[in-house]
């Protein structure tokens, strides 16, 4: 199956209605002298930006021999190009407006000058924005970058302090093709942190088990002192696929549980397991995905550790807990509620994949569809209790092969402090 006709059509039109506005601009804004050259450039990247399209249409992405790689450069490339043209026309079209607002003032100077100081801003930010894309692809998405957060806490036992927890999420190791490069300066990094325990927080694939077949042997050299912990992304299910058989899926699925085994990973699907120093120990406890529409609900929390309180252990109970969860709107929705679990750990959100940072202030997109949507929050439950989620930008891409910005492939790691 291809992606959906009207999604193609949408493309189209607005293709179609930027470069007639881009020609329109060069006819108002150049001289004839310089009008031909521009026309012939904006000509050439029309066709570019056509054919890409055409070429998006006639690649299958949900079959399950297709490869979804194709599809994401392609429509990368023909977003790295519309994208910086309506920039640039954004602020060609105020300027336009202003011109023609100021022509009926009795304003006795040059009445071009907004104008042209607007397009050329538009012009110089258009062709910035550009570079940032490609920038993202060179650079940003190989720069892997390390982030400490203290947790401290009463319920810590004096055992587990300094205690080290190194998280990362999202590795989707199928847009690498078969390049391990980046992957394996990733396990080098996490190895350096020296950890207590490594703990993957879900979507380690695009589409399919077999993108990790390359990846086995990298993966399988994570090293901590108290294993390696992981659980599945909603990526991880098979789910963005149009299955010929449903026992495919199945197949599919069971094997992804079998080769993370086989790199030494412990999958916890609605499980938990104790971790010991001495006679003392904390709980982790890892989830299924939480899915949101239209993706099924797998996590379930209640089962993965008890939630009556009757029982010596359970969700409220005194112990140190920590939760890997792939979605942080699990936490909101579910874990807050009825839990007084210490720290949630998840991913998921990519900060799709750009991101603003200046000192601790930090801005994503991501914030219009997410509350929570990379870094640490805490909160307070129901009986006043404090606490915490963080949400890790991952380390990967899905969709665009890109990270802009500031929004670094991102490990974490956690210092437990006994209060």
């Amino acid at each position: 199956m291809r992606l959906p006709l009207v999604f193609i059509i949408i493309l189209l039109i607005v293709a179609i209605v930027v470069d007639f506005l881009i020609l329109k601009s060069i006819d108002c804004c150049m001289s004839r002298s310089k009008r031909r050259g521009w026309k012939i450039f904006s000509w050439i990247l029309m066709a570019l930006g056509y054919g890409l399209i055409v070429a998006i249409f006639f690649i299958p992405v949900r079959n399950e021999s297709a490869n979804i790689l194709p599809v994401m450069w392609l429509l990368f490339s023909f977003l790295s190009i519309y994208i910086p043209k309506i920039i640039y026309l954004l602020f060609w079209g105020v300027g336009e407006l202003i011109a023609k607002l100021r022509k009926k003032t009795d304003f006795s100077g040059r009445k071009d000058i907004p104008q042209k100081a607007l397009t050329l801003t538009g012009l110089v930010l258009a062709v910035a924005t550009f570079f940032m894309f490609w920038f993202g692809v060179f650079f940003t998405r190989r720069s892997i970058e390390v982030n400490t957060e203290e947790v401290v806490s009463s319920r810590i036992p004096a055992s587990f302090n300094n205690y080290k927890i190194v998280q990362f999420s999202d590795a989707h190791v199928g847009t690498w093709g078969e390049d391990t490069t980046f992957v394996s300066a990733l396990v080098e990094k996490v190895n350096g942190l020296n950890p207590d325990l490594i703990v993957f927080t879900g979507d380690i694939v695009n589409r399919r088990t077999d993108e990790l077949r390359p990846f086995l042997r990298v993966l399988s050299r994570l090293k901590a002192r108290d294993g390696v912990y992981s659980v599945l992304g909603n990526h991880d299910y098979g789910d963005y696929i149009d299955w010929k058989k449903p026992e495919d899926r199945e197949i599919n699925n069971r094997l992804l549980a079998q080769w993370e085994k086989k790199m030494g990973w412990h999958l916890l699907n609605n499980e938990h397991v104790f971790l010991r120093r001495d006679n003392d120990s904390i709980v982790l406890i890892g989830v299924e995905n939480w899915g949101e529409a239209p993706f099924p609900e797998y996590g379930k929390l209640r089962e993965a550790y008890p939630a009556s309180r009757d029982s010596i252990n359970n969700l409220n109970d005194e112990r140190f807990k920590v939760l890997l969860t792939h979605n942080p709107e699990h936490w909101s929705r579910e874990v807050l509620k009825i839990s007084n679990i210490d720290l949630s750990l998840s991913g998921h959100t990519h900060a799709m994949q750009m991101m603003v940072s200046l000192g601790k202030w930090k801005w994503s997109p991501s914030k219009f569809k997410y509350s929570r949507w990379g870094g640490m929050y805490e909160e307070k439950n129901p009986s006043g209790y404090p606490m915490m989620l963080y949400v890790n930008i991952g380390t990967g891409e899905v969709g665009l092969p890109t990270r802009m910005g500031s929004a670094y492939p991102e490990i974490t790691e956690f210092i437990l402090k006994h209060k």
